[in-house]
């Protein structure tokens, strides 16, 4: 996967805008459990009162918290109260809101900060609860005697004018008391508590506590739908950019290997199938692809996910992590289980798919020998067994995959279960919120499939993985045939000129030499013929021409020049080929014709379909040159094909032509008139001839007879029938001896 990582560097600024909206909507779906929380606990619970400290209380009820809080907090909270009565130049200000006004005075919250705010929250909220339940105490009042601080007093006695009238020393014990009874509360449960009774303080004061509750639970209902919809946005641009990246990725991929498999040999290609080599361009390529948006979209939001969910989690309980953790340990045990067991199946499905391709090709591209030896039957359970392999093993993985979310979903709901279970009784004992604990539930929810999406990404990885080897595999491969570095230029004096010095080739990884010392020359404008049974290494011969494959020991020599120090392009430009087996592209027939020169004018196109002896089938098309080809020229018969490749070299116009067995498909009539015209046309250029025919190269200014990869004679048909037995034997088997001697 790293050699691939440079094909991300021209994506880097697309790479980072898809992480920042990653994390953007992490921290967005983060915060909603909490917004939830607030709106049970403070909005619903709480009456929308969301902290203990009272934005106005009575005069009298103020007096007697002042009993129940330290002197320091004392000071504080009149610091942070102004005090309006009457007299205040405040009072009609304040009468509409707190109607109480013109019968009490009120203390009004100055404007605090919420660090102010958060000192008194405690003081305050455990001074309103003494009060509250001193009040509830007497109120309640059984035989008329309360119970406070271990004494019995009548409930006639204002105990709030009895505390003031304490030592200090006695009144701190008393403080200490009340506050070891609440120390089993959580400070949540504390506000909370307190809440209820700055609601009866409002009510009493005359403010309107249902628009309290109404008007925070819209508002943070507002905020979780902004939150919402930030969530969503960053979501579509998180898909946005990682498909921008994911796909500009795979085209550069598919264009490389495209432009590596171009620069390949002959030798490459028998190393790589051409199945495999399409399975590598487009299967494996799109697995990349798609482990590319998913690796973007989970690899940083599960992380935050999972991390800031188990710190958000433990915010609201710490006693309830064991049920987390145990989540966790059984999710890792149900990956490293499925990992252990789907793994080595993930890492053989390319196999399989290439050994599919290669059945589905070799059927499709040979369908007519399948019908003629009716084997259709054969061929069906060939691609049968194929197809069978790969299902067994997609099946095998998809099963696993099928067992795994229902095991984790299983896990989900029976930590959710074991959440409510442990959650209420810590809500039954006072210690916990039933918002904390929705939200604690919510944080395990995200932390469990944030876990999800990470075993999701472990088990995508490897198998991308082999497909990243597989495609590193055809970028890393280096061409057997390169140009070099510093490369020559042709003679032009010795244009057209061919020569082979001592040529011995083999195949790589061969034992066995298949040309053994070869040489000779061509001179420019010479046509020369090469002949020899078959399998005697004439193709292989030209093919050293062209630099498909390096000569093992020796030279060859175009124009003067080794054809290892000259650029395979411009060596290339200088001869026109015709191969063994002919082969158009999709497209028009002047498409085809022009593939070689792009720049070639009708009338050069309308010459050389003449001397090709195709211009008269063309002109039987309703659309002349301009009739569609199908790809590999399929709706054309074997000689039209022969004899379009053949116009096809001729319209490129190059110095040395070569002809491999090109004129196998064509009749002897349409041959000779064809032969008739090279010689005309192209008396000032070189051509080689590869045949099996002894007709077709007996005019020829030179014969190379080739047997069993070493050359056993060479010159003109005459010389050669006394000289050379080969020949001799070959052209006897062909004709009759009265014409050869014609």
């Amino acid at each position: 996967m790293t050699k691939l990582a440079k094909y991300l560097k021209p994506y880097v600024l697309l790479f980072f805008m898809a992480i920042f909206f990653v994390v953007v909507q992490a921290m967005s779906d983060l915060a909603l459990p909490d917004y939830m929380s607030n709106i049970v606990n403070k909005g619903i619970q709480q009456g929308g009162i969301v902290n203990a400290v009272p934005e106005a209380i009575r005069k009298t009820q103020m007096d007697k918290l002042l009993l129940f809080v330290s002197d320091r907090d004392k000071e504080k909270i009149l610091n942070d109260y102004k005090l309006i009565d009457r007299s205040s130049s405040e009072y009609e200000k304040y009468l509409k809101k707190y109607p109480l006004l013109s019968k009490e005075a009120v203390y009004v919250l100055k404007k605090v900060d919420n660090e102010e705010i958060d000192k008194l929250n405690i003081p305050m909220a455990k001074a309103l609860l003494a009060v509250a339940g001193i009040e509830k105490a007497k109120a309640n009042a059984k035989n008329g005697v309360i119970e406070f601080s271990g004494k019995q007093i009548p409930a006639n006695i204002d105990i709030f004018m009895l505390l003031s009238q304490l030592p200090k020393d006695q009144l701190l014990k008393i403080r200490e008391e009340i506050n070891k009874k609440f120390s089993t509360l959580g400070d949540s449960m504390v506000v909370q508590a307190a809440a209820a009774v700055i609601k009866d303080e409002y009510k009493r004061i005359g403010i309107d506590t249902g628009a309290i509750q109404t008007n925070y639970i819209l508002r943070i209902g507002l905020l979780m739908l902004l939150i919402t919809l930030l969530s969503a946005f960053s979501t579509v641009m998180v898909a946005f950019f990682g498909s921008k990246v994911a796909a500009g990725v795979a085209r550069d991929l598919r264009k490389d290997i495209f432009t590596k498999v171009e620069s390949f040999s002959i030798a490459e290609f028998d190393k790589f199938s051409t199945a495999s080599l399409i399975t590598r361009t487009t299967n494996d390529i799109a697995q990349i692809q798609m482990l590319l948006v998913i690796m973007i979209r989970l690899v940083f939001y599960a992380p935050v996910m999972g991390v800031g969910g188990v710190f958000k989690a433990l915010s609201k309980s710490h006693s309830m992590s064991w049920i987390i953790a145990l989540a966790v340990a059984i999710l890792l045990g149900i990956i490293a289980v499925l990992y252990k067991v789907a793994m080595p199946k993930f890492l053989l499905m390319q196999k399989l798919i290439d050994r599919l391709n290669l059945v589905a090709r070799e059927n499709l591209s040979g369908i007519m020998v399948v019908r003629a030896f009716n084997s259709e039957k054969f061929e069906e359970e060939r691609f049968d067994r194929a197809n069978q392999d790969l299902t067994k093993v997609g099946l095998f993985v998809n099963r696993s995959m099928a067992v795994m979310f229902p095991t984790m979903m299983l896990v989900l709901n029976g930590v959710t279960l074991l959440i409510v279970w442990v959650g209420a009784h810590q809500i039954q004992n006072s210690s916990m919120q039933v918002g904390d604990m929705l939200a604690f539930m919510q944080y395990a929810i995200q932390i469990i499939f944030a876990f999800l999406m990470l075993s999701a990404l472990f088990i995508m990885i490897p198998r991308a993985s082999v497909s990243a080897q597989r495609i590193a595999e055809v970028l890393s491969t280096e061409p057997s045939v390169k140009d070099p570095k510093n490369p020559k230029s042709f003679d032009e004096s010795k244009k057209g000129m061919v020569e082979f010095r001592n040529v011995s080739f083999k195949y790589p990884g061969a034992e066995e030499y298949v040309l053994k010392n070869i040489s000779f020359t061509i001179l420019p404008g010479q046509t020369v013929g090469i002949i020899g049974r078959t399998g005697s290494g004439k193709s292989t011969l030209v093919n050293l021409i062209l630099r498909f494959y390096d000569a093992t020991e020796g030279q060859v020599l175009v124009d003067g020049v080794d054809v290892k120090e000259v650029k395979q392009e411009d060596l290339r430009k200088r001869i026109g080929y015709v191969p063994q087996k002919s082969w158009l592209f999709s497209g028009t027939i002047k498409s085809n014709l022009k593939y070689g020169r792009d720049d070639a004018t009708d009338q050069e196109i309308v010459e050389a379909a003449e001397i090709a002896q195709a211009l008269e089938f063309i002109n039987e098309k309703p659309n002349k040159f301009d009739t569609e080809i199908a790809q590999g020229g399929t709706n054309v018969s074997g000689g039209q094909k022969q004899r379009l490749s053949i116009a096809r070299a001729l319209v490129k116009k190059p110095e040395i032509y070569i002809f491999d067995e090109s004129f196998s498909a064509l009749d002897f009539r349409t041959e000779l008139a064809l032969r008739r015209k090279l010689r005309e046309k192209l008396k000032d250029s070189t051509v080689i001839m590869v045949s099996q025919r002894v007709a077709t190269m007996m005019h020829a200014d030179q014969i190379i007879v080739l047997d069993d990869g070493e050359l056993v004679g060479i010159g003109k048909h005459e010389e050669l029938l006394k000289t050379c037995p080969t020949y001799r034997e070959i052209a006897l088997s062909q004709l009759p001896e009265e014409e050869l001697l014609v």
